[in-house]
């Protein structure tokens, strides 16, 4: 049998879009295919072959008709790709088996033709190529081989080479013969002294896209990575694989991008086998994947390694098995043992070694995430796998993903590098007036309360009222909590406390699924303590409670009893979120209920341990449907509890509100806090009675009216 160096056939295609140096960059069809054979042993060639294209959309640019001279109607009558493709072997193979040869490989002008047009649009249309067109000889590059001298490589053309070896240009023939006749001439020229060239050179096209790990001490070239962006939420590397295909993506280069919640957020790191491939790479930029179009941008190799690099032994022995296929499971019981995954996934989807072939993610302090991930040996038990998403293991419904090695060491290192305690700075706080006078949140097993969950995002207060309907007569004043999560955003929960244990019993029967806007909303019955809970990082199921994720003592949640009334500290975040028609009070009124229970707040002390969980959550000001658009009390009788409370030795009952001062340097005097607030009223004259010292050495001022910067 010939080698693949004795047998050539030169290959050109034309688009019905743009050719020449951007030859596939705008996704169009192929409507053109040109071959002919050389016999490099004998130096001789064959039949010059032509044949048309039938696209799916036969809409020619102006350029594509200028420079093809093809019209609509031509392309008509053609035959489909598949169709041509076929008709292209056997033409090659008969007249190969002519002239004795078994075997050829294809030369192209460049590795447009073949990387960016050909397998891409083969791909799209589910045609499996034969295997001739995945390795080819560039021209281009043989030529610059073998003539150093004629100029870079990437301002080569056929025109500059014909010039070079001083061949006349062939121009009679109509579009398409033209080219080929023109490689040919330059390809028996270095065939011939005083060259004597030998093809040796072949490029290839990667079959299938391989995973494998990747080491945080790898070198990684920033000149061969890009960031996919726009990518489908379910996508995998082999779909990210195939929107690339044609192009030769690294081992184990593909790093699909997730969030803060660790889901992925539609964007990949992508690593090519050089610059050359990204380069082509980025030439697709807004091609489809599907309906959506996806964005190609350059990216780093500090960016990918931050992705996709490891460091665990463990990850490394999971990962170091080849050609395995990687299942992502989500939703596990904490109390899942592999036998369980195990007997879940059954036996029509064996996984890879057994329970060696399972790798649970789990928080630094050893406790379970609910994650895990499955090797499988090959693609059918992987599909069987998944058809097993969304059934039950336990109490619990198990979403399983196609994953990546990547995508396992990013969960891995996510987790494993998350504190017990956090070390982000607390969120800037910001004193808020008191805005109502409500009862103390005081923790107890009386099931009072009603919890919300699945609340679209863009719920406000008014639309959790409007839900509620009739029932809203029975909330607590102040009894409606908005969950923020730790951007200050809502994270579709909320708590509401109702006057009585049935009341709250009565709601969550009542409106449980009740569909809010687009979206239906789960209502459950609870306690103070089990919202406490939830606040503080805890989780709240149908199966009961789960304490929050510390373990340590000082992490526990606080009694809210123990506290000491303070005035109302609201983050900055929580602020954004209050009613607008808290802007327009009405006229006060007096309260109605317990004096006791005069001072409606939430201690900074609940804020600060809340950054000490793995998911951060505080609540919203809270209201309720009779105080949501007014002050229930004045300012000035809450301003004198407070003072009654924390100061009584300080500063006598009066007009007006406190504000705390934190973070005060310690040489600061009388002069310097008034300076701070000029432009401020002050109700006494004596300005040195304002200002005083509390026991942790924090400052006390009392303006005549309460101004919110």
């Amino acid at each position: 049998m010939a080698s693949h160096s004795d047998t050539l056939v030169v290959f050109f295609g034309a688009t019905a879009g743009a050719n020449g140096g951007k030859l596939g960059s705008d996704e169009r069809e192929l409507i053109l295919l040109v071959w002919q054979i050389v016999d490099l042993h004998e130096n001789k060639v064959g039949k010059l072959q032509r044949t048309l294209v039938q696209p799916d959309s036969v809409d020619l640019s102006e350029q594509c008709k200028e420079e093809t001279g093809l019209t609509a109607e031509e392309l008509c009558k053609a035959e489909p790709l598949e169709s041509v493709l076929q008709q292209f072997h056997q033409s090659v193979s008969a007249e190969l088996k002519s002239l004795g040869r078994s075997s050829y490989t294809l030369c192209v002008d460049g590795p447009l033709l073949i990387r960016q047009v050909l397998h891409p649009e083969a791909s799209k249309k589910n045609l499996v190529l034969p295997e001739c067109f995945y390795t080819f000889v560039d021209l281009k590059k043989e030529f610059h081989k073998c003539c150093p001298n004629a100029g870079p490589m990437k301002d080569l053309t056929m025109s500059s080479m014909l010039d070079y070896v001083c061949i006349p240009a062939v121009v009679e023939q109509e579009a398409g013969l033209r080219e080929v006749e023109n490689m040919v001439l330059v390809m028996l020229h270095l065939l011939a002294e005083p060259y004597n060239h030998k093809f040796s050179t072949f490029e290839t096209v990667n079959y299938k896209f391989e995973s494998g790990a990747c080491s945080k001490t790898e070198a990684v070239d920033s000149e061969t990575v890009i960031r996919a962006r726009g990518l489908p939420w379910q996508s995998s590397d082999q779909d990210i694989a195939r929107f690339f295909k044609g192009l030769n993506i690294a081992k184990g280069g593909v790093a699909l991008c997730l969030n803060a919640q660790g889901r992925r957020n539609g964007e990949a790191l992508v690593r090519f086998i050089n610059s050359e491939h990204r380069d082509m790479a980025l030439d697709r930029h807004k091609h489809h994947m599907g309906n959506r179009y996806i964005e190609v941008y350059k990216a780093t190799g500090e960016e990918f390694l931050k992705i996709a690099g490891g460091t665990s032994n463990e990850v490394a022995q999971f990962l170091s098995k080849e050609n395995q296929v990687i299942i992502r499971m989500r939703g596990l019981p904490f109390t899942a043992t592999p036998q369980d995954v195990l007997g879940f996934l059954g036996p029509e989807s064996p996984v890879t070694d057994g329970m060696e072939g399972l790798l649970f993610v789990k928080y630094p302090d050893g406790r379970p995430t609910g994650d895990a991930f499955v090797l499988f040996a090959c693609e059918e038990y992987a599909q069987n796998s998944l058809k097993k998403h969304k059934q039950v293991l336990g109490k619990r419904y198990i979403e399983l993903f196609r994953s990546t090695a990547a995508e396992v060491q990013q969960v891995l290192n996510r987790y494993m590098s998350t504190p017990l305690i956090s070390t982000l700075p607390p969120p800037p706080m910001v004193s808020m007036p008191v805005l109502a006078t409500p009862p103390f949140i005081t923790t107890g097993n009386t099931r009072d309360c009603i919890r919300l969950r699945g609340l679209p995002y863009t719920a406000a207060i008014e639309d959790i009222l409007e839900f509620m309907g009739e029932h809203t007569i029975d909330i607590k004043p102040h009894g409606v909590h908005m969950v923020l999560n730790q951007q200050g955003r809502p994270s579709g929960d909320a708590f509401i406390q109702m006057k009585s244990s049935d009341r709250a019993f009565m709601v969550s029967q009542k409106c449980h699924k009740k569909m809010m806007k687009d979206r239906y909303v789960e209502v459950f019955q609870c306690s103070t303590e089990e919202m406490s809970f939830v606040l503080m990082g805890g989780t709240l199921n149908r199966s009961g409670l789960s304490p929050p994720p510390c373990k340590l003592p000082c992490l526990s949640p606080p009694s809210y009893t123990a506290f000491h009334a303070t005035p109302t500290m609201i983050p900055t975040e929580a602020a954004l979120y209050q009613s607008p028609l808290l802007a327009t009070p009405r006229t006060p009124q007096a309260p109605t209920h317990s004096p006791a229970h005069a001072l409606a707040y939430y201690s900074p002390q609940l804020y600060m341990n809340m950054n000490m969980s793995y998911t951060t959550y505080y609540p919203s000001p809270p209201v309720s449907p009779s105080t949501m658009s007014y002050f229930a009390a004045p300012p000035g009788s809450v301003a004198a509890a407070v003072a009654a409370q924390s100061a009584p030795a300080l500063l006598p009952p009066q007009p007006g509100a406190l504000v705390r001062m934190q973070g005060l340097p310690y040489n600061a005097g009388v002069k310097d806090i008034l300076s701070f607030f000029q432009g401020y009223q002050y109700a006494p004259e004596d300005y040195s009675s304002l200002v005083g010292v509390s026991e942790q050495g924090r400052s006390l001022i009392q303006p005549k009216e309460w101004l919110c910067l």
